[in-house]
């Protein structure tokens, strides 16, 4: 049987069979979106991106196309199964933040198709006749898939930034005094994730309006306004707690904005996935016990077409069902209801705990199955990228590496190949949060939010003395005024000067200062991969040839001295190797070392090599020596001395960079970073937007140490 024979005669199954595949998949493989796991998410972009389009296809050939209904009588009462595929699982609606905007798009398309399968059911089974029991089982299905189907566009319309705006002015005041209640009488102390679960609702309208920029009306009632100052404060006496709490509200943040929560969780969402199994379940009856009356004259590969379609509809919605009760969304939308019996019934007997308590437990063992592919929990992946310019500028020492990278520039991937290259992953140290959480919870913030400092003030404010001879060195003064970007670079090549060539001290101490010097790496190379891979998430206008023209001024000192960075550093990894590395296993340790004295090793040549004087063709370099010359020579570290110790200043300075760029990046931005794991600098703005709301107007801060 030739190809064209193929599809003209089971070319219709194939599609229809392979728009259920496509659903299923998405149902699978939608969670995984919220952690950092590559391999599922090209599956499932693949998915996304196939599923309407066969469904359309398909759609479009049973209403106009070749195939022959009088040979396959059944594939008129498939059209209804694919307006319920275009509807989608509960789990996806938007793939980017764009395609909400683009609801109107989906909006027409939904009255083509809904049209297409009209006209096909009119045309094929009303018009012709079929059986009555047919032609009920037919209606309820494209009851059930219309209704499914408007259900996505108003759920893309919904998780506009504008309608998120609307809803927080509709929020029922009684939904939070309820919730705060609810939890002020559980242990402080608990640490249960499904505790803090709870926090995160109760408090989520603090990420809404952080997200959409929007006002919300103050807490009308003090008590209510001291109680949710009280559960921040109580939340970051233990910064792992508060960071946990910002990790699961940005992942409810994630549900409104690419699911169909918005819409789901209402009246009308529930009795919708209430109603469908029934009609679904009815709709199969209705086929199986029709006999001979339906499939008389049919073959046994559209009977099965039929009932496959049928059991997966089922499966689908019934999973729908359960998912959406069990759901702890479920507990914000009780709360906010205001009969008192219903709440009592639903939850101070207990029931819907219970429930949920059996939802989690299925969760947990598909979770332990898949090995947490499925079923995974709402924590954030905790890790953050990294990036090492002198590393990767070491690394084109190495003749494949060059020649790769000048392929990615001609492919236009460019800094993208870069970043996917030459970064990798690392667990966030306890360190950084606690830094991060209390210089945040030191420092005042404005009426708007915004920390009342410029970057790098925030870390010198601790240390009077320091900041006035900053002050007084007119090329470090003049850093504070240039471009943010322009100073992450500056800095980052700076530090790795500093660290370089900075003395180690001896004695007990030596491993808390190893600690703390990998954690000002961390911070550096995060700051720098955000630069490069999401310079969108970093304040000011992006200069994409600062980084380019820094790379240029690189690459000729590494030319100059090739033969001593191969000695002294190693051979550098070919790339091909790193990047299978990243698919099997991440940045191994050895890379890791190698890439440290690669990076070291580039570091003190650096030191030596660039002029004390400004000079215009190496703008960047310049300032980075003239910065780790002038931190060198500061004296501090000892006890006679009121100057703080170089790994100190540079922990705070790198800890102020971060938070300067979190409380000021563009919120569409941290929206958008939220479908593909999320980003540290986001779960460090939602912790500012929180800690402002503790911040008593009027009160003057003291900074740290004073």
């Amino acid at each position: 049987m030739s190809l064209v024979d193929f599809s003209n005669k089971w070319g219709i199954q194939f599609f229809v069979l392979l728009s259920l595949a496509l659903q299923v998949i998405l149902l699978l493989l939608a969670g995984t979106r919220r952690h950092k796991v590559l391999v599922p998410k090209i599956i499932l972009w693949i998915a996304y991106q196939l599923a309407d389009s066969t469904a359309i296809y398909a759609l479009g050939n049973l209403s106009f196309g070749s195939v022959a209904i009088d040979e396959h009588r059944l594939a008129a009462f498939w059209a209804p199964f694919l307006l319920l595929h275009l509807g989608g699982p509960d789990n996806i609606t938007a793939y980017a933040l764009e395609d909400n905007k683009l609801w109107l798009r989906h909006a027409l398309n939904l009255v083509f198709q809904v049209i297409g399968a009209g006209y096909v059911v009119y045309k094929h089974i009303v018009v012709r006749r079929e059986a009555t029991i047919l032609r009920v089982a037919t209606g309820l299905i494209f009851a059930v898939g219309l209704v499914k189907y408007c259900e996505r566009t108003w759920a893309l319309n919904r998780s506009k930034f504008s309608s998120i705006g609307s809803s927080l002015e509709e929020l029922p005041g009684n939904q939070l005094h309820w919730y705060q209640g609810y939890l002020h009488n559980e242990d402080r102390n608990n640490t249960n994730d499904e505790f803090l679960l709870q926090r995160a609702h109760s408090l989520f309208h603090i990420c809404k309006r952080g997200i959409v920029d929007s006002v919300i009306p103050e807490d009308t009632e003090k008590a209510e306004a001291e109680t949710t100052k009280e559960i921040i404060n109580n939340l970051s006496k233990k910064p792992q707690r508060m960071y946990k709490v910002m990790g699961m509200e940005l992942s409810l943040m994630y549900d409104i904005l690419y699911t169909k929560a918005a819409v789901v969780h209402t009246w009308i969402g529930y009795c919708i996935r209430a109603l469908s199994p029934i009609a679904i379940a009815t709709s199969f009856l209705l086929f199986y016990f029709s006999g001979s009356e339906a499939k008389d004259g049919q073959n046994g590969v559209d009977t099965a077409v039929t009932y496959v379609l049928l059991g997966g509809a089922l499966l689908m919605e019934t999973t729908s069902l359960l998912s959406a009760l069990g759901s702890s969304w479920t507990l914000s939308f009780l709360c906010a209801r205001r009969w008192s019996w219903f709440q009592h019934v639903a939850l101070c007997v207990g029931r819907w705990h219970q429930f949920r308590r059996a939802v989690l437990a299925v969760r947990k063992r598909v979770a332990a199955l898949t090995g947490g592919l499925l079923g995974g929990s709402r924590n954030w992946s905790g890790t953050i990228g990294q990036f090492n310019l002198l590393y990767f500028r070491t690394t084109q020492l190495n003749p494949t590496n060059k020649q790769l990278g000048r392929l990615f520039k001609k492919l236009g991937y460019g800094d993208k190949g870069d970043t996917g290259c030459y970064s990798w992953d690392i667990t966030i140290p306890e360190l950084v949060k606690d830094t991060a959480l209390r210089m945040v919870s030191d420092f005042d913030l404005n009426t708007m939010g915004l920390l009342r400092y410029n970057w790098g003030e925030l870390a010198l404010e601790k240390y009077p003395e320091l900041k006035k001879r900053v002050e007084e060195n007119k090329e470090l003064k003049e850093l504070w005024g240039v471009d943010f970007h322009e100073s992450i670079i500056i800095w980052h090549i700076a530090t790795d000067l500093i660290l370089a060539m900075r003395e180690k001290k001896s004695g007990e101490d030596d491993a808390e200062e190893v600690q703390r010097v990998g954690l000002i790496r961390a911070l550096s190379n995060y700051l720098m991969f955000l630069l490069v891979a999401h310079p969108d998430m970093l304040p000011g206008l992006p200069q994409k040839w600062l980084y380019q023209r820094t790379c240029e001024n690189l690459d000729k000192k590494c030319k100059e001295h090739r033969d001593e960075l191969i000695s002294s550093g190693g051979k550098a990894n070919n790339v091909i190797f790193m990047v299978l590395m990243k698919l099997f296993g991440g940045h191994n340790n050895s890379s890791t070392s190698i890439g440290l004295r690669q990076t070291n090793a580039l570091a003190k040549i650096l030191y030596k090599s660039l002029p004390s004087n400004f000079d215009t063709a190496i703008p960047r370099l310049t300032y980075a020596g003239l910065v780790a010359r002038e931190i060198i020579n500061w004296k501090g570290g000892d006890n006679q001395s009121r100057e703080p110790d170089t790994v100190t200043v540079l922990l705070n300075l790198w800890t102020a960079f971060l938070l300067y760029a979190a409380n000021r990046c563009n919120r569409e931005s941290h929206a958008k970073k939220l479908n593909t794991g999320g980003e540290f600098i986001t779960i460090v703005w939602l912790m500012v937007e929180h800690i402002y709301k503790t911040k008593t107007k009027g009160k003057k801060v003291v900074p740290v140490g004073q």
